[in-house]
């Protein structure tokens, strides 16, 4: 049993193949048959935004899905060529080679090999849960960012007039504007016509292939209108092989100018990944283990690298559509790589009746798609902070490299995220008469009489090092601007305590003890008192002024309040008050 245990750590896809049956087999491939016509035109287009020959788009969908299905722990999810992957890639290596020559495809795929290796690092080190920490709002606006550069980078395409190949957003737009009198309506006919076929095709039936219909269209008119004669420009033959081994090389040079290019890769790569991965898995009930996937992704980097593929990551079209196929299995994904690659042998040759502006149309369509409407309304409608991170993480990928666009997205986040948890929610309350049990009630939500001797308060937020210094100036104004020496915590919300916030708590107990009164807690989570007991904390503290029920603190602390004020005091908010006065 260990060892089967040891065999399907190490080689995951022996956890699933179990389940494989006749029934699955050929569900499966019915799904990878479907997989396939549809990335077909995808992989052509993806290609073409990473700046590489059309081709490698297929490679890399043949390559990658096989090693990510085998060692990923999806069985619905399809790696391979993205949107927003190739246009990173081509933004991180189109300054350093021409695109779409040697030299800027072996820089891809020592960029594609680096991204794997980080991928891999980070799943071997359990660190799988690190793409929790990147907000989805952080990928939202650099996914809209990214498609309105995508559309800008395909209107020369359809238009038919000429940008300069590294202009920038603005530069582009300019020399778009510039043009436009010389746009070729021919050539504008394709492309709108191509993308205005898709979009039919799309809402007459969802399980048609519209892009491999609309890109067909899109050639039998380009033809009709009289091709490359009239200025129409075609994709050019592709060759009929499979991938070729093609290792990158892997100078100490290349390495260092590309190592922050592909992280950045790697990072984006992961949080599509597994952002997807996740939706999937609410739809098939699967559980999703983070740290395999990155092991999983990782590795057919590595290996796609080898084997003239451009790095890749989780595919929403292609894994949504074969979930709706019916694949029950990773093989699925597996039956979709060959079967693409028969389809590339057979058809690799018509690729040269492929016309630049139909291809034009089918990216344009697909980069609007990626503009979530939806999720842009609910962010804006959350929080300013929210929408700072959307705005200015769409806006850095419009201006800045999409590497940095990714890291300032994730850094600000963080920044909102750890400001939130460094100034916990620290609340006054006071027990209501009114209730049977005198539940404690915040008295800024509803005026209640107080006790003349304890202060209760609540803090709603863990005590780190980070949020020690607000709780501690809240605690501050409290000892100083109202009369009560004594103060009950109630640390119900209080989810962990470093050893920072364990001793601002022996702090605070000597405070209070010097100020004639004292500090209690109540509530705290044993996670929370494993820290203090680990050092003399707890005994600092003292074991008699922590407590687990609200009941028995108030029993114990009403006993250690001045008689005196107790006899005469007329509030009563306390239930043992009562009985101190009889």
């Amino acid at each position: 049993m260990a060892k089967q245990e040891t065999l399907k750590k190490f080689f995951p896809f022996l956890e699933w193949w179990r389940l494989v049956n006749r029934q699955t087999l050929r569900a499966d491939l019915l799904a990878g048959l479907t997989g396939a016509i549809i990335v077909l035109p995808q992989g052509i287009a993806f290609a073409m935004i990473a700046g590489l020959p059309p081709v490698y788009g297929l490679y890399s969908a043949i390559a990658i899905p096989i090693v990510a299905a085998l060692f990923g722990s999806s069985y619905h999810l399809i790696s391979g060529p993205t949107t927003a992957i190739s246009l990173v890639l081509f933004s991180s290596v189109g300054g350093l080679a021409e695109p779409g020559s040697p030299e800027f495809i072996r820089l891809v795929l020592v960029v594609t090999f680096l991204a794997g290796v980080f991928q891999f690092a980070l799943g071997v080190a359990r660190l799988g849960i690190l793409a929790n920490f990147v907000s989805h709002t952080v990928v939202v606006g650099f996914t809209a960012g990214a498609a309105i550069l995508i559309f800008t980078s395909q209107m020369k395409h359809v238009l038919g007039i000429q940008v300069p190949q590294q202009a920038e957003f603005l530069d582009s737009w300019i020399a778009i504007f510039q043009n436009i009198g010389k746009t070729n309506l021919r050539v504008l006919a394709v492309g709108i016509g191509t993308l205005l076929i898709a979009v039919g095709v799309r809402r007459l039936s969802r399980r048609l292939p519209h892009l491999l219909i609309a890109m067909i269209l899109g050639a039998g008119l380009a033809l009709l209108l009289g091709g490359e004669d009239v200025g129409i420009r075609f994709v050019g033959r592709m060759p009929s092989q499979l991938p070729p081994f093609s290792p990158p090389p892997l100078t100490i040079g290349a390495i260092k100018r590309l190592s922050t290019n592909a992280f950045a890769v790697a990072l984006l790569g992961l949080i599509q990944t597994m952002t997807l991965g996740r939706v999937i898995a609410t739809k098939s009930h699967q559980r999703i283990d983070s740290n395999q996937e990155f092991i999983g992704q990782g590795l057919s980097n590595i290996f796609g690298s080898f084997f003239s593929s451009y790095a890749g990551s989780g595919s929403l079209t292609r894994s949504g559509v074969n979930f709706d196929a019916g694949a029950k299995t990773p093989m699925a994904a597996i039956f979709s790589s060959i079967l693409l690659a028969i389809i590339l042998l057979l058809v690799a040759p018509l690729a040269a009746y492929l016309p630049m502006p139909a291809m034009g149309g089918i990216i344009i369509l697909v980069s609007i798609n990626l503009i979530d409407v939806g999720q842009i309304r609910g962010i804006l409608r959350v929080s300013p902070r929210e929408i700072a991170v959307l705005a200015v993480t769409f806006f850095a990928t419009l201006f800045l490299e999409l590497e940095f666009a990714i890291y300032i997205g994730v850094f600000l986040s963080l920044i909102f995220y750890l400001q939130r948890t460094s100034q916990p929610h620290v609340a006054i309350l006071a027990p209501d008469p009114n209730d049977p049990n005198r539940h404690f009630t915040n008295i800024s939500r509803k005026t209640l009489t107080e006790c003349p001797q304890l202060k209760i308060v609540r803090i709603d937020g863990s005590l780190y090092y980070g949020a020690v210094d607000h709780v501690a100036n809240f605690l501050q104004e409290v000892s100083e601007n109202y009369p009560q020496r004594h103060i009950l915590i109630v640390a119900n919300g209080i989810n962990f305590i470093d050893i920072t916030g364990a001793e601002f708590l022996v702090q605070e107990a000597h405070r209070w003890r010097s100020l004639g009164g004292g500090l209690y807690i109540v509530g705290l989570k044993l996670v929370a008192q494993d820290v203090l007991s680990a050092g003399s904390y707890r005994d600092e503290i003292g074991a008699e002024n922590i407590f687990n029920t609200k009941r028995v603190a108030i029993e114990a602390i009403y006993q250690r309040l001045g008689p005196s004020v107790c006899a005469t005091c007329p509030a009563k908010v306390f239930q043992e008050c009562a009985t101190r006065g009889e």
